[in-house]
Formats: structure tokens, C-alpha cells, sequence
């Protein structure tokens, strides 16, 4: 028989396995290689669409507090592009921040007394507990205002040409320059360079890396350890001929590849599917995934601008500050006080078809004072992984800026989410199932990443297409690896290998994850 399953960047026709706990029949399909790779949940890719009844539940960041405030001069209310780089020191593991500090809040009344205006200048901050607290060092690198004491590497006087961003790459393949171990990639000058640094703080220039593009956004340079090679994000623009909000100028996301980051390919549009919306996404945010780097996962910012005035502007936050954007007189633009962003999940398995969800996955929010603006849901690049309170698992923390192009200073907020949970496949109370498609998995030990309430519970059944199989004991509690113990002494090593399909009976529980090991 055939299935018709969503990859979410397309609908495809496979030959389904004519497999399931409790059945007896094995069809011909050739199983999934899963070996001990993590298995996510996101899409349908391991998962049996026909054979499931548990819902697909997309989840959104818990808000922390301040990480950081951008109250310096040289910082202000446009410091945004935040690009977050895990690296090693003498001292031990340790976190990179750059950062664009500008002012931009459009001559709103004493912004360009208490914070510079001219031009944008990179600045550096480090965080030596896992992205807790941050600390700006006084690098001594860049004059402002007749001193060098302040965190900036470097200004509009660098290289003789504005910059606009300023993304750093870690370059980890194996045959890169020690001297090109660092890669930043800046909008410079209307072209898109990299720019070389041994050390992170010290960098030279390198070569222009794209020309055909609108780059005033945080562009993005990957190394895919996977695959062997390089991937270029940059943003674009075209046209389209039909928008709900009657914006038909679109900023879009672009893909490029390399084996020596010098060559690259022609860039392509993210591919979202056959018959998926173009809509405007500004920044995009995409990066192997920590705990599967063969996943790349982005947050691109979207981009909505309404074409006209209404009462609903008036009732949103800060209505003075909009229309003072919006004043032509002073260099102000309709669009800066009609648009406002958010944020949206989406992921890749071969980054270049994305499954894109359409729910915001960062909304701006409950209003204030300064949020429901044009730099809401700018997330940071990257993930970082977090110690979390009270000795639990660790946790991804998410950082955005908030009071963009307010006057004030910015903040940079942290979010925190569990570990694979950007989705999760829910169970109810009244019990749900989740069955995978037919599988190989290499390894001893069945790991999950799973929650239940106190009386809610999940049961794991692995099962042969001869009819043999395990069955957990019931499971409970709140783990990200949490070793799967089976019931009258099942091993897991018995189905190592072997086509297997995998049932999850959940209560009142969510599945997020599993892998062998």
C-alpha cells in the first residue's frame, strides 16, 4: 500500500511498511538508517503519520530577565545582530559576543546626545557561565569620542567603509589557516565580505563573498561538518504579485555552498515547499543543531509591513515614537513606524528544503512601552546551552534585544527552552500513540527526552516484523536522556540492526526525542 506523508518542505509518495505493534506484516519499504543519531520529532521524517493519533504541539520560549543592557554611548538603541561564538581558552570554555552598537531612534528627541549616531561600530562582550552574565572587556582597539577605552573592535573608520553587521564563524575544518581560524562576514561597503582573525578580536580583510544581494541583515557562514562543506544565509529581495497586507516587496533568505569559502555556488531561495506562502523573512538565524549537526534549525525574523494608518497604530505602544519614525523631515520612513517583526521556527535536514512553521515561535508580545515595533523577534545567532536552575538538565537559551529604536537603551533578553523542544508529539490524558516508520538503530541503550504529569505515563515498545518485541516498564517524570528500562529483562542490543518499529503509548505526556547509544 502507499502513505502520503509531509516532509513540510514537500509531500512525497513512499511505499509504507505494512508494520505496527500488534500487527504482523512487514512490507518492503526500505527502513530508516537511524543508527545513533537523535531522532527529533519535528516533522514526519521517522514518524508513521498514518499510524499516529498523538498531536504535533509546537512550543515557545520561557522569558528569563536581562542578560545584558547596551547603555554605553557607543551602543544605544540599535545595538542588535547579536552573533554568539562557544569557544576554549587557557581559562576553559567560554562565550563570544559581537554585537552592532548604533543609534537609530531618528532624532527622537535626545538620542544622538546620549548615544552616537555616526555610523555603526562592532562591539564584543564574553560570558564565562554559559550566557548567565556578560562582561564587555575595555579592548583599547577603536577611538571614540578622543578614547579607547571601551569593548568595540571596530567602526566605521575600519577598512574605509561603513558596516551595517557583523557575523563571526569559529571555523572548525580540519584544513583551515590557523591565521583564518576566525571568519567574520559583515555587510561592507554594499558587497558582503569575510574579514580573517587568528584570535577573535584582531581581524584583517579577507575577500568579498557575494555581491548580488541586500545584506543589511545578520548573514550567516556555516561549517558543515556533516557534509564537508560551507554554507552561505544571506538575505535578498524580489517581488511578488499578491500580499494579504499589500507589501509586494519581499526580503527573502538565500542559500550558496562551498568546499574552500572562497567559490561559492549561485545562490538559490530557501526552498519552503510547494505551495507555501512568500512572505518577508529579514534575519535568518540558521545553524547546525547542537545536539544533531546534521539538522540545521533558523529563526528568521518575518517581516510585516501594513501600507496604511489605522486605529489600531494608535492603540498600540508608543504611538508618538511611531509617527516620529515615520516623519520624512528628519529622515524617518512610513515603513519604520508601520511594520513590525517576529520570529518563526524553521528546520532542514540537507539545509536547503526547510520545513517552515507558520506560527510565530517568538510573538512580540504582551504590550509596553517600547515592544509591537520594526525589531521585535530578532533572536541571536546561536543556541547556547545553558546551565539550568536547581541542577536540572541543561536548557537553550535564546537572546533578543528589546526598546529597538525607542531612544532608550536596548536590552538584551535571555529565553529559555528545553533541550529538542521546539516540538513535541502530546499524548492527552485520555492516551494517545506515537509509531515510527520502519527503523535501524545501532546500540545498547534506548534514551528518551520526554515529560509526563504525576499521574501521566508513556510506554515503549520496540517490535521485529516476526512479531518479537520489548516493552518498557512505565515510565514517568521529566528527563532529556532518560534511559529506557524494559520490562522482564528486554534488552535493547537483541534489535540492534534489525528492521524494528518503535510505539510510544503516552498519558498526559509529551515525547520530544529518542536515540540509541
Amino acid at each position: 500500500m502507499q502513505t502520503r506523508y509531509k516532509l513540510g518542505f514537500s509531500t512525497v509518495l513512499v511505499a509504507a511498511a505494512q508494520l505496527a505493534v500488534g500487527g504482523v506484516e512487514v512490507g518492503v519499504a526500505k527502513p530508516i538508517d537511524a543508527g545513533s543519531r537523535l531522532q527529533v520529532l519535528w516533522d514526519d521524517h521517522v514518524v508513521d503519520a498514518a499510524k499516529t493519533t498523538a498531536s504535533r504541539v509546537v512550543h515557545q520560549p520561557e522569558y528569563v530577565g536581562v542578560a545584558m543592557t547596551h547603555e554605553k554611548p557607543w551602543e544605544g538603541d540599535g545595538s542588535d545582530y547579536h552573533c554568539i561564538v562557544p569557544d576554549r581558552d587557557e581559562r576553559g570554555e567560554f562565550l563570544r559576543m559581537y554585537y552592532n552598537g548604533v543609534a537609530i531612534g531618528c532624532g527622537w528627541k535626545d538620542v544622538k546626545t546620549r548615544f552616537s549616531a555616526d555610523g555603526v561600530r562592532i562591539c564584543y562582550a564574553e560570558s564565562r557561565d554559559g550566557g548567565l552574565t556578560w562582561v564587555k572587556p575595555n579592548l583599547g582597539l577603536v577611538e571614540f569620542r578622543g578614547s579607547k577605552e571601551n569593548n568595540c573592535i571596530l567602526d566605521g573608520k575600519s577598512f574605509g567603509k561603513p558596516w551595517d553587521n557583523f557575523m563571526v564563524l569559529k571555523d572548525e575544518n580540519p584544513s583551515c589557516p590557523p591565521n583564518e581560524r576566525y571568519k567574520g562576514v559583515g555587510s561592507h561597503g554594499g558587497g558582503l565580505w569575510c574579514f580573517l582573525s587568528a584570535d577573535g578580536i584582531h581581524f584583517r580583510k579577507g575577500w568579498q563573498l557575494a555581491v548580488a544581494g541586500a545584506f543589511d541583515s545578520l548573514n550567516v557562514a556555516i561549517w558543515d561538518k556533516t557534509r564537508g562543506e560551507y554554507h552561505l544565509y544571506f538575505r535578498g529581495f524580489h517581488k511578488v504579485t499578491a500580499d494579504r497586507n499589500g507589501d509586494n516587496n519581499v526580503r527573502d533568505v538565500r542559500h550558496s555552498v562551498s568546499k574552500d569559502f572562497k567559490t561559492w555556488s549561485e545562490p538559490r531561495f530557501l526552498d519552503f515547499g510547494e505551495g507555501a506562502e512568500d512572505y518577508a523573512l529579514y534575519t535568518n538565524v540558521i545553524q547546525p543543531y547542537f545536539r544533531e549537526p546534521s539538522i540545521f534549525v533558523g529563526f528568521p525574523s518575518r517581516y510585516v509591513e501594513r501600507k496604511a494608518w489605522t486605529p489600531n497604530y494608535d492603540r498600540l505602544p508608543s504611538p508618538e515614537k511611531r509617527r516620529w519614525r515615520m516623519d520624512k523631515s528628519h529622515g524617518g520612513h512610513p515603513r519604520y513606524g508601520l511594520t513590525v517583526t517576529d520570529c518563526i521556527f524553521i528546520f532542514s535536514r540537507d539545509g536547503q528544503r526547510f520545513y517552515r512553521n507558520d506560527e510565530a515561535f517568538m510573538r512580540p508580545g504582551p504590550e509596553n512601552p517600547d515592544n509591537w515595533v520594526y525589531g521585535d523577534g530578532y533572536p541571536a545567532y546561536q543556541l547556547i546551552k545553558t546551565p539550568a536552575p536547581f541542577g536540572g538538565d541543561d536548557e537553550i537559551s535564546i537572546y533578543t534585544y528589546d526598546r529597538h529604536w525607542s531612544g532608550l537603551a536596548e536590552n538584551l533578553n535571555r529565553w529559555r527552552l528545553r533541550q529538542d523542544g521546539f516540538v513535541s508529539r502530546r499524548g492527552t490524558y485520555a492516551g494517545q500513540k506515537l509509531e515510527t516508520k520502519p527503523l535501524v538503530f545501532t546500540g545498547t541503550e534506548m534514551l528518551v527526552n520526554f515529560s509526563t504529569s504525576a499521574r501521566g505515563r508513556m510506554f515503549v515498545t520496540i517490535q521485529e516484523g516476526n512479531g518479537r518485541s520489548i516493552k518498557s516498564i512505565e515510565l514517568f517524570g521529566d528527563k532529556v536522556d532518560r534511559p529506557v528500562d524494559f520490562a522482564d529483562g528486554g534488552k535493547v542490543s537483541d534489535f540492534a540492526g534489525k528492521p524494528v518499529v518503535i510505539a510510544f503509548e503516552l498519558s498526559d505526556a509529551d515525547i520530544y526525542s529518542f536515540r540509541f547509544q
